[in-house]
Protein backbone atom coordinates (compact mmCIF):
# COMPACT_ATOMS: atom_id res chain seq x y z
CA UNK A 1 0.00 0.00 0.00
CA UNK A 2 0.82 3.59 -0.35
CA UNK A 3 0.41 6.34 1.95
CA UNK A 4 -2.07 8.39 -0.43
CA UNK A 5 -3.38 11.17 1.80
CA UNK A 6 -2.43 14.43 1.91
CA UNK A 7 -1.97 14.53 5.76
CA UNK A 8 0.15 11.27 5.41
CA UNK A 9 2.28 13.31 2.79
CA UNK A 10 2.53 16.14 4.71
CA UNK A 11 3.29 14.45 7.87
CA UNK A 12 6.05 12.42 6.45
CA UNK A 13 7.77 15.63 4.73
CA UNK A 14 7.25 17.32 8.01
CA UNK A 15 9.09 14.77 9.92
CA UNK A 16 11.79 14.68 7.52
CA UNK A 17 12.34 18.52 7.23
CA UNK A 18 12.71 17.99 10.68
CA UNK A 19 15.24 15.24 10.86
CA UNK A 20 17.72 17.21 8.36
CA UNK A 21 16.82 21.17 9.91
CA UNK A 22 17.25 19.82 13.41
CA UNK A 23 19.52 17.25 13.79
CA UNK A 24 17.23 15.08 15.41
CA UNK A 25 19.01 12.28 17.54
CA UNK A 26 16.52 10.07 15.31
CA UNK A 27 15.86 9.89 11.74
CA UNK A 28 12.22 10.67 12.34
CA UNK A 29 10.02 10.45 8.89
CA UNK A 30 12.77 8.64 7.27
CA UNK A 31 13.05 5.42 9.76
CA UNK A 32 10.17 3.71 11.79
CA UNK A 33 9.96 3.91 15.79
CA UNK A 34 9.68 0.30 17.23
CA UNK A 35 9.18 0.77 20.93
CA UNK A 36 7.86 -0.71 23.94
CA UNK A 37 6.55 0.49 26.69
CA UNK A 38 8.15 -0.09 30.26
CA UNK A 39 4.29 -0.14 32.07
CA UNK A 40 4.38 -1.07 36.04
CA UNK A 41 7.42 0.35 36.98
CA UNK A 42 7.87 3.90 38.15
CA UNK A 43 3.76 3.81 37.59
CA UNK A 44 2.11 0.81 39.57
CA UNK A 45 -0.90 -0.85 37.54
CA UNK A 46 -2.84 -3.60 39.57
CA UNK A 47 -2.75 -5.95 36.60
CA UNK A 48 0.83 -5.86 35.51
CA UNK A 49 1.74 -6.45 39.03
CA UNK A 50 -0.97 -8.32 40.81
CA UNK A 51 1.44 -9.52 43.47
CA UNK A 52 2.00 -6.19 45.06
CA UNK A 53 -1.68 -5.80 45.66
CA UNK A 54 -2.51 -9.08 46.74
CA UNK A 55 0.35 -8.97 49.22
CA UNK A 56 -1.41 -6.09 50.66
CA UNK A 57 -4.46 -7.99 51.62
CA UNK A 58 -6.54 -4.67 51.80
CA UNK A 59 -9.34 -5.34 48.75
CA UNK A 60 -9.42 -1.54 49.25
CA UNK A 61 -5.70 -1.30 47.86
CA UNK A 62 -6.79 -0.78 43.84
CA UNK A 63 -4.12 1.90 42.73
CA UNK A 64 -0.97 4.01 43.73
CA UNK A 65 -2.75 6.48 46.10
CA UNK A 66 -4.11 3.64 47.90
CA UNK A 67 -0.81 1.96 48.20
CA UNK A 68 0.41 4.81 50.40
CA UNK A 69 -2.84 5.73 51.71
CA UNK A 70 -4.07 2.80 53.07
CA UNK A 71 -1.09 0.67 54.70
CA UNK A 72 1.97 1.30 56.68
CA UNK A 73 4.46 4.28 54.71
CA UNK A 74 7.52 1.92 55.94
CA UNK A 75 6.04 -1.27 54.07
CA UNK A 76 4.99 0.70 51.32
CA UNK A 77 8.40 2.44 50.81
CA UNK A 78 10.06 -0.62 51.13
CA UNK A 79 7.82 -2.92 48.58
CA UNK A 80 7.86 0.11 46.29
CA UNK A 81 11.70 0.36 46.48
CA UNK A 82 11.93 -3.41 46.33
CA UNK A 83 10.12 -3.08 42.90
CA UNK A 84 11.80 -0.46 41.78
CA UNK A 85 15.09 -1.95 41.79
CA UNK A 86 14.46 -5.12 40.19
CA UNK A 87 10.96 -5.12 37.59
CA UNK A 88 13.50 -2.98 35.51
CA UNK A 89 17.48 -3.12 34.88
CA UNK A 90 19.77 -2.67 32.62
CA UNK A 91 19.20 -6.32 31.24
CA UNK A 92 16.13 -5.32 30.46
CA UNK A 93 17.30 -2.48 28.13
CA UNK A 94 20.24 -4.91 26.54
CA UNK A 95 16.98 -7.65 25.41
CA UNK A 96 15.08 -4.44 24.50
CA UNK A 97 17.90 -3.23 22.13
CA UNK A 98 18.55 -7.09 21.09
CA UNK A 99 14.78 -7.55 19.56
CA UNK A 100 15.51 -4.95 17.36
CA UNK A 101 13.73 -1.97 18.83
CA UNK A 102 14.83 1.27 18.64
CA UNK A 103 12.95 3.14 21.75
CA UNK A 104 11.04 2.86 24.89
CA UNK A 105 8.00 4.81 26.65
CA UNK A 106 8.87 5.60 29.82
CA UNK A 107 5.54 6.60 32.35
CA UNK A 108 6.25 8.51 35.78
CA UNK A 109 3.40 10.33 37.61
CA UNK A 110 3.58 14.18 39.02
CA UNK A 111 3.96 12.01 42.84
CA UNK A 112 7.69 11.82 42.05
CA UNK A 113 8.13 15.25 41.52
CA UNK A 114 5.98 16.67 43.66
CA UNK A 115 3.43 15.75 46.48
CA UNK A 116 0.63 18.27 47.87
CA UNK A 117 -0.62 18.66 50.91
CA UNK A 118 -2.43 15.16 52.47
CA UNK A 119 -1.46 13.16 49.14
CA UNK A 120 -0.34 9.76 50.31
CA UNK A 121 1.89 8.86 47.22
CA UNK A 122 5.61 7.14 48.05
CA UNK A 123 8.29 9.51 46.44
CA UNK A 124 11.68 7.92 45.06
CA UNK A 125 11.22 7.23 41.62
CA UNK A 126 13.43 10.22 39.88
CA UNK A 127 16.86 8.05 40.70
CA UNK A 128 15.59 5.42 38.36
CA UNK A 129 14.47 7.92 35.51
CA UNK A 130 17.71 9.31 35.50
CA UNK A 131 19.49 5.80 35.80
CA UNK A 132 16.82 4.52 33.28
CA UNK A 133 18.29 7.47 30.93
CA UNK A 134 21.71 6.10 30.97
CA UNK A 135 20.97 2.35 30.52
CA UNK A 136 19.13 3.72 27.05
CA UNK A 137 22.28 5.49 26.33
CA UNK A 138 24.12 2.19 26.66
CA UNK A 139 22.30 0.45 24.39
CA UNK A 140 21.82 2.47 22.08
CA UNK A 141 18.07 3.37 22.80
CA UNK A 142 15.71 6.72 22.93
CA UNK A 143 13.59 7.22 25.44
CA UNK A 144 9.70 8.80 25.43
CA UNK A 145 9.48 10.28 29.12
CA UNK A 146 5.61 10.31 29.34
CA UNK A 147 3.78 12.09 31.93
CA UNK A 148 1.13 8.94 33.14
CA UNK A 149 -0.72 10.46 36.31
CA UNK A 150 -1.66 14.18 37.16
CA UNK A 151 -2.81 15.84 39.99
CA UNK A 152 -6.75 15.34 40.49
CA UNK A 153 -6.34 12.24 38.16
CA UNK A 154 -6.85 13.34 33.79
CA UNK A 155 -8.97 10.03 33.59
CA UNK A 156 -10.09 8.52 36.77
CA UNK A 157 -8.02 5.16 35.44
CA UNK A 158 -6.10 3.44 38.03
CA UNK A 159 -3.75 3.78 35.54
CA UNK A 160 -3.42 7.71 36.58
CA UNK A 161 -2.38 6.86 39.91
CA UNK A 162 -5.90 7.73 41.56
CA UNK A 163 -9.10 5.84 40.43
CA UNK A 164 -11.91 7.76 41.17
CA UNK A 165 -15.29 7.39 39.20
CA UNK A 166 -14.44 11.05 37.67
CA UNK A 167 -11.11 12.56 36.20
CA UNK A 168 -11.08 16.19 38.62
CA UNK A 169 -7.71 17.20 36.69
CA UNK A 170 -9.55 19.80 34.24
CA UNK A 171 -11.85 21.00 36.86
CA UNK A 172 -8.94 22.68 38.95
CA UNK A 173 -6.78 25.50 37.26
CA UNK A 174 -4.64 24.49 40.65
CA UNK A 175 -4.18 20.86 39.08
CA UNK A 176 -3.38 22.32 35.89
CA UNK A 177 -0.61 24.60 36.84
CA UNK A 178 0.83 22.09 39.49
CA UNK A 179 0.86 19.60 35.50
CA UNK A 180 2.63 22.30 33.78
CA UNK A 181 5.38 22.70 36.36
CA UNK A 182 6.06 19.27 36.68
CA UNK A 183 6.71 19.33 32.56
CA UNK A 184 8.80 22.68 33.74
CA UNK A 185 11.29 20.24 35.20
CA UNK A 186 11.16 17.22 33.55
CA UNK A 187 12.45 19.90 30.80
CA UNK A 188 15.24 21.01 32.86
CA UNK A 189 16.08 18.02 33.83
CA UNK A 190 16.80 16.64 30.25
CA UNK A 191 17.60 19.61 27.88
CA UNK A 192 21.15 18.49 27.22
CA UNK A 193 20.07 14.89 26.70
CA UNK A 194 20.46 13.06 23.14
CA UNK A 195 18.80 10.20 24.55
CA UNK A 196 15.33 11.46 25.94
CA UNK A 197 14.06 12.64 22.15
CA UNK A 198 10.42 13.09 23.63
CA UNK A 199 8.41 14.60 25.97
CA UNK A 200 4.55 13.46 26.37
CA UNK A 201 3.05 16.23 28.52
CA UNK A 202 0.21 13.98 29.46
CA UNK A 203 -1.20 10.54 29.07
CA UNK A 204 -4.62 9.65 28.17
CA UNK A 205 -6.78 12.67 29.14
CA UNK A 206 -10.45 11.83 29.22
CA UNK A 207 -11.70 13.72 26.52
CA UNK A 208 -14.41 11.68 26.00
CA UNK A 209 -16.49 13.59 29.83
CA UNK A 210 -17.28 16.68 28.12
CA UNK A 211 -17.41 19.78 30.36
CA UNK A 212 -14.59 21.59 29.76
CA UNK A 213 -12.00 18.78 29.45
CA UNK A 214 -11.21 19.33 26.19
CA UNK A 215 -10.66 22.90 26.56
CA UNK A 216 -8.15 22.59 29.31
CA UNK A 217 -6.96 20.05 27.36
CA UNK A 218 -6.33 21.90 24.60
CA UNK A 219 -4.61 24.92 26.06
CA UNK A 220 -2.29 22.63 28.33
CA UNK A 221 -1.02 20.95 24.86
CA UNK A 222 -0.63 24.74 23.78
CA UNK A 223 1.33 25.67 27.24
CA UNK A 224 3.36 22.74 27.50
CA UNK A 225 4.73 23.12 23.80
CA UNK A 226 5.52 26.75 24.93
CA UNK A 227 7.67 24.90 28.34
CA UNK A 228 9.33 22.35 26.12
CA UNK A 229 10.02 23.70 23.12
CA UNK A 230 10.31 27.40 23.76
CA UNK A 231 12.53 26.37 26.79
CA UNK A 232 15.32 25.10 23.99
CA UNK A 233 14.69 28.58 22.07
CA UNK A 234 16.72 30.36 25.25
CA UNK A 235 18.57 27.58 26.84
CA UNK A 236 20.46 26.11 23.96
CA UNK A 237 22.08 22.38 23.91
CA UNK A 238 25.60 22.55 24.95
CA UNK A 239 26.26 22.69 20.91
CA UNK A 240 24.81 25.68 20.67
CA UNK A 241 21.51 24.73 18.58
CA UNK A 242 18.22 24.99 19.08
CA UNK A 243 16.96 21.67 21.32
CA UNK A 244 15.29 19.37 19.47
CA UNK A 245 12.89 17.32 21.82
CA UNK A 246 9.06 16.51 20.42
CA UNK A 247 6.00 16.74 22.08
CA UNK A 248 3.88 14.30 21.89
CA UNK A 249 0.71 14.74 22.14
CA UNK A 250 -1.97 12.27 23.40
CA UNK A 251 -5.61 12.66 21.03
CA UNK A 252 -7.72 12.41 24.25
CA UNK A 253 -9.92 9.62 22.69
CA UNK A 254 -10.59 12.51 19.89
CA UNK A 255 -10.99 11.29 16.03
CA UNK A 256 -8.56 12.70 13.87
CA UNK A 257 -10.89 15.26 12.00
CA UNK A 258 -11.11 16.71 15.53
CA UNK A 259 -7.31 17.66 15.86
CA UNK A 260 -7.29 18.91 11.94
CA UNK A 261 -4.95 21.75 11.95
CA UNK A 262 -3.63 21.69 15.54
CA UNK A 263 -0.93 22.79 16.75
CA UNK A 264 0.62 22.09 13.24
CA UNK A 265 3.62 23.90 10.96
CA UNK A 266 4.61 26.69 10.83
CA UNK A 267 3.82 27.96 13.75
CA UNK A 268 4.20 25.19 16.28
CA UNK A 269 7.27 22.77 14.83
CA UNK A 270 8.18 19.31 16.24
CA UNK A 271 5.13 18.19 17.21
CA UNK A 272 3.38 14.35 17.26
CA UNK A 273 0.25 13.08 17.83
CA UNK A 274 0.04 9.85 20.02
CA UNK A 275 -2.77 7.68 19.68
CA UNK A 276 -3.61 4.44 22.29
CA UNK A 277 -5.25 1.54 19.68
CA UNK A 278 -7.34 -1.36 21.82
CA UNK A 279 -10.33 -3.51 20.83
CA UNK A 280 -10.50 -5.21 24.32
CA UNK A 281 -12.52 -2.49 26.09
CA UNK A 282 -15.60 -2.35 24.91
CA UNK A 283 -17.79 -5.04 23.86
CA UNK A 284 -18.43 -4.99 20.00
CA UNK A 285 -14.36 -5.38 20.06
CA UNK A 286 -14.82 -8.82 21.75
CA UNK A 287 -17.59 -10.12 19.97
CA UNK A 288 -15.35 -10.05 16.24
CA UNK A 289 -14.33 -13.06 15.12
CA UNK A 290 -10.01 -13.60 14.82
CA UNK A 291 -10.56 -12.05 10.71
CA UNK A 292 -12.26 -9.24 12.55
CA UNK A 293 -9.81 -8.61 14.61
CA UNK A 294 -6.94 -8.44 12.33
CA UNK A 295 -9.08 -6.56 9.69
CA UNK A 296 -10.30 -3.67 13.00
CA UNK A 297 -6.30 -3.88 12.58
CA UNK A 298 -5.55 -3.44 9.13
CA UNK A 299 -7.97 -0.72 9.06
CA UNK A 300 -6.55 1.56 11.36
CA UNK A 301 -3.91 2.48 8.21
CA UNK A 302 -6.78 5.08 6.96
CA UNK A 303 -7.39 6.62 10.32
CA UNK A 304 -4.03 7.01 11.15
CA UNK A 305 -2.92 8.70 7.53
CA UNK A 306 -5.59 11.09 8.58
CA UNK A 307 -4.12 12.85 11.11
CA UNK A 308 -2.49 16.17 10.46
CA UNK A 309 -0.06 15.47 13.19
CA UNK A 310 2.91 13.01 12.26
CA UNK A 311 0.88 9.89 14.37
CA UNK A 312 2.53 7.17 16.54
CA UNK A 313 0.62 4.47 18.26
CA UNK A 314 1.59 5.13 21.40
CA UNK A 315 -0.10 1.86 23.15
CA UNK A 316 -2.02 -1.04 21.74
CA UNK A 317 -1.48 -5.08 22.40
CA UNK A 318 -2.00 -8.16 20.52
CA UNK A 319 -4.41 -9.39 23.16
CA UNK A 320 -7.77 -9.32 21.76
CA UNK A 321 -9.79 -10.09 25.12
CA UNK A 322 -9.89 -7.80 28.87
CA UNK A 323 -9.25 -11.69 30.40
CA UNK A 324 -6.26 -10.39 32.33
CA UNK A 325 -6.19 -10.37 35.82
CA UNK A 326 -7.68 -6.88 37.13
CA UNK A 327 -7.00 -5.55 33.94
CA UNK A 328 -10.35 -3.60 34.65
CA UNK A 329 -9.02 -2.73 37.65
CA UNK A 330 -7.94 -4.68 41.10
CA UNK A 331 -11.07 -6.91 41.96
CA UNK A 332 -13.28 -6.32 39.08
CA UNK A 333 -13.94 -8.90 36.69
CA UNK A 334 -13.57 -9.10 32.52
CA UNK A 335 -16.49 -8.17 30.34
CA UNK A 336 -15.40 -11.54 28.08
CA UNK A 337 -16.46 -14.01 30.40
CA UNK A 338 -19.55 -11.62 31.79
CA UNK A 339 -17.92 -11.24 35.19
CA UNK A 340 -17.42 -7.69 34.63
CA UNK A 341 -20.44 -5.48 36.22
CA UNK A 342 -23.40 -5.62 34.06
CA UNK A 343 -21.56 -7.54 31.21
CA UNK A 344 -23.20 -10.41 28.76
CA UNK A 345 -20.76 -13.15 28.70
CA UNK A 346 -18.70 -13.82 25.31
CA UNK A 347 -16.74 -16.84 25.82
CA UNK A 348 -14.48 -18.29 28.55
CA UNK A 349 -11.58 -16.43 29.18
CA UNK A 350 -9.26 -20.12 29.94
CA UNK A 351 -6.86 -20.90 27.72
CA UNK A 352 -6.77 -16.80 26.33
CA UNK A 353 -4.79 -15.38 29.60
CA UNK A 354 -2.06 -16.53 31.87
CA UNK A 355 0.66 -18.16 31.18
CA UNK A 356 1.96 -18.88 27.88
CA UNK A 357 2.61 -22.81 28.79
CA UNK A 358 -1.39 -22.81 28.77
CA UNK A 359 -1.94 -21.30 25.25
CA UNK A 360 -2.74 -23.59 22.32
CA UNK A 361 -0.63 -23.30 19.38
CA UNK A 362 -3.51 -22.26 17.58
CA UNK A 363 -3.67 -19.51 19.98
CA UNK A 364 -0.19 -18.40 19.49
CA UNK A 365 -0.53 -18.36 16.00
CA UNK A 366 -3.66 -15.86 16.36
CA UNK A 367 -1.48 -13.67 18.95
CA UNK A 368 1.46 -13.61 15.98
CA UNK A 369 -1.14 -12.29 13.14
CA UNK A 370 -2.25 -10.08 15.43
CA UNK A 371 0.96 -8.64 16.11
CA UNK A 372 1.91 -8.23 12.39
CA UNK A 373 -1.02 -6.74 11.47
CA UNK A 374 -0.90 -4.02 13.68
CA UNK A 375 3.04 -3.20 13.52
CA UNK A 376 2.39 -3.26 9.54
CA UNK A 377 -0.63 -0.84 9.86
CA UNK A 378 0.74 1.16 12.36
CA UNK A 379 3.62 1.53 10.71
CA UNK A 380 2.15 2.04 7.01
CA UNK A 381 -0.38 4.48 8.38
CA UNK A 382 1.91 6.24 10.73
CA UNK A 383 5.82 6.76 12.05
CA UNK A 384 5.41 3.45 14.22
CA UNK A 385 4.84 2.35 17.42
CA UNK A 386 5.21 1.25 20.90
CA UNK A 387 3.68 -2.00 22.64
CA UNK A 388 2.00 -2.25 26.15
CA UNK A 389 3.96 -3.97 28.00
CA UNK A 390 7.52 -4.96 27.51
CA UNK A 391 6.81 -7.27 31.10
CA UNK A 392 4.12 -8.48 33.53
CA UNK A 393 4.23 -11.06 36.56
CA UNK A 394 1.32 -13.55 35.10
CA UNK A 395 -0.58 -12.13 31.70
CA UNK A 396 1.86 -13.14 28.83
CA UNK A 397 -0.23 -12.04 26.25
CA UNK A 398 0.37 -8.65 26.71
CA UNK A 399 4.06 -8.91 27.79
CA UNK A 400 6.42 -8.23 24.52
CA UNK A 401 9.23 -10.33 26.96
CA UNK A 402 7.23 -13.30 26.85
CA UNK A 403 6.00 -13.17 22.97
CA UNK A 404 9.85 -13.03 22.22
CA UNK A 405 10.29 -16.04 24.58
CA UNK A 406 7.36 -17.96 23.07
CA UNK A 407 7.35 -17.45 19.51
CA UNK A 408 4.60 -15.17 18.55
CA UNK A 409 6.81 -12.10 18.31
CA UNK A 410 10.07 -12.61 16.16
CA UNK A 411 13.48 -11.73 17.80
CA UNK A 412 13.58 -8.55 15.46
CA UNK A 413 10.10 -6.37 14.45
CA UNK A 414 11.27 -7.13 10.61
CA UNK A 415 10.93 -10.58 10.40
CA UNK A 416 7.28 -10.67 9.60
CA UNK A 417 5.67 -14.32 8.41
CA UNK A 418 3.33 -12.51 7.01
CA UNK A 419 4.02 -8.69 5.50
CA UNK A 420 1.08 -8.73 3.18
CA UNK A 421 -1.18 -9.92 6.04
CA UNK A 422 -3.76 -6.90 5.41
CA UNK A 423 -3.36 -6.89 1.86
CA UNK A 424 -3.89 -10.87 1.90
CA UNK A 425 -6.69 -10.22 4.21
CA UNK A 426 -8.61 -8.13 1.74
CA UNK A 427 -8.41 -10.72 -0.74
CA UNK A 428 -9.29 -13.33 1.21
CA UNK A 429 -12.43 -11.44 2.27
CA UNK A 430 -13.11 -11.02 -1.10
CA UNK A 431 -12.34 -14.71 -2.57
CA UNK A 432 -13.98 -16.80 0.31
CA UNK A 433 -16.00 -14.46 2.60
CA UNK A 434 -15.18 -14.15 6.13
CA UNK A 435 -13.58 -16.53 8.03
CA UNK A 436 -12.50 -17.09 11.65
CA UNK A 437 -7.82 -17.25 10.39
CA UNK A 438 -5.85 -15.59 8.06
Amino acid sequence: MVRSTAAAVFSVSLLSLLSSVYALPFAYGLEKVRGVNLGGWLVLEPWITPSLFDNTQNPKIVDEWTFGQLQEKTIATKTLKDHWDTWITEADFAAIAAAGLNHVRLPIGYWAFEVGPGEPYIQGQLPYLEQAVTWAENHKLKVIVDLHGAPGSQNGFDNSGHKLPAPTWQTNTTNVERTNNVIKTITGMFKDSSVVVAIAPLNEPAGFVGGNMMDVVTQYWKDSYNTIRMYFTFYCNSNGQEGDTIVLLHDAFQPPSYWDGFMAPPQYQAVMMDTHIYQVFFEEGLKRSSADHIKAACDTTLTLQSFTLPPVVGEWTPAMTDCAKYLNGRNIGARYDGTYPNSTRIGSCTGLTGSASTFSSSFKSFLRQMWEAQVVAYEEGGEGWFMWTWKTESTDEWSYQAGLNNGWIPSNPTMLQNPAICDLLIWAAAAHGRSEAV
